[in-house]
């Protein structure tokens, strides 16, 4: 049964959560499988979900259980294996740390967000705001061993796939032209994967991703793992990690970023409701979603 993820929004959990404020990072951990105070164990956990590069998963660090939906919200239910599911519960870095950049260096605003997820962003100026939702999704996929569905386009609408990359092939490009070269001995590790991440991240952006998502039409719809995106040079892209809604069926959601130069990928402050913020309501959009560092229109809404 499809049950570890969202047997949380029943009765238990989010009665327990809704007297909290809007936003508020949580100190204590809740249990999302009963009534009682105990905590989940540390194996079950991570048996629900995978996140390949961290050797240690803290439970109490996952993004569900540091960040309350607001008084009156339900968080959404959800299968135990999708992309959704596995954003969810996300590690995030203890406490509000500063946002970094590839260097190391502090980003220069550090007002943008309330938590930063727990995964690294490389020691090049690579994994930016398109990189960083390709980064989760191949992340999800590879934790799933679904190789076959990881690939993405180079900006020249080449597929690069990580199955034939496994194989041992290497993509080159040569005046804009993509071909193949058996280069390299078959290997799917995960060092390998994250070689191919590089690549993707080299010669990939908002433009491919634009053209190869697909539009959801009505917002409302929503859920976690879909992004905002304007494909273009300069483009940006936000992906919704985590969806919940009220007895109205009105809906929020929270957004994550990198942005340039590649930085860690942070949870977004609300900047149009300090209340309610880091959570977003649907009703609040209009015709756009203004976020801290760029704005949306409502039509750019897109799931892979």
């Amino acid at each position: 049964m499809k049950t570890a993820c969202y047997l949380f929004i029943g009765l238990w959990f989010f009665s327990s959560c809704s007297s909290s404020e809007a936003g508020k990072i949580k100190t204590e951990t809740e249990t999302y499988f009963s009534a009682d105070s105990s905590l989940i164990k540390d194996s079950i956990y991570k048996s629900i979900n995978t996140y390949s590069w961290k050797n240690k998963v803290e439970y109490e660090n996952a993004l569900i259980n540091r960040i309350e939906a607001p008084k009156g919200f339900k968080r959404i239910m959800l299968g135990e294996n999708s992309f959704a599911c596995w954003l969810r519960f996300i590690p995030l870095k203890e406490g509000k740390p500063d946002v970094k950049l590839y260097n190391g260096i502090l980003k220069s605003n550090q007002s943008v967000h309330i938590a930063v997820i727990d995964i690294d962003v490389g020691a090049a100026d690579l994994q930016q705001c398109a990189d960083a939702v390709m980064r989760l999704r191949a992340e999800y996929l590879y934790s799933q061993k679904k190789y076959s569905q990881i690939h993405f386009n180079y900006t020249s609408g080449d597929e690069i796939s990580f199955t034939k990359w496994c194989k041992g092939f290497r993509p080159v490009v040569t005046n804009n032209k993509v071909s193949w070269s058996k280069s390299q001995k078959a290997d799917s590790s995960y060092q390998s994967f994250r070689k191919y991440m590089n690549t993707i991240f080299m010669y990939a952006g908002t433009l491919s991703l634009y053209k190869e998502m697909k539009n959801v039409s009505n917002l409302n719809d929503i859920l976690p793992g879909d992004v905002f995106i304007v494909g273009g040079s300069p483009g940006h892209a936000v992906t919704v990690m985590d969806v919940a809604s009220n007895e109205k069926g009105e809906k929020i959601f929270l957004l994550a970023q990198s942005y340039m130069p590649a930085q860690d990928i942070h949870i977004l402050v609300n900047p149009n409701n300090s209340l309610f913020s880091p959570w977003y309501a649907l009703k609040e959009i209009g015709a756009e979603l203004v976020t801290p560092e760029w704005t949306f229109t409502n039509k750019q809404l897109m799931r892979f």
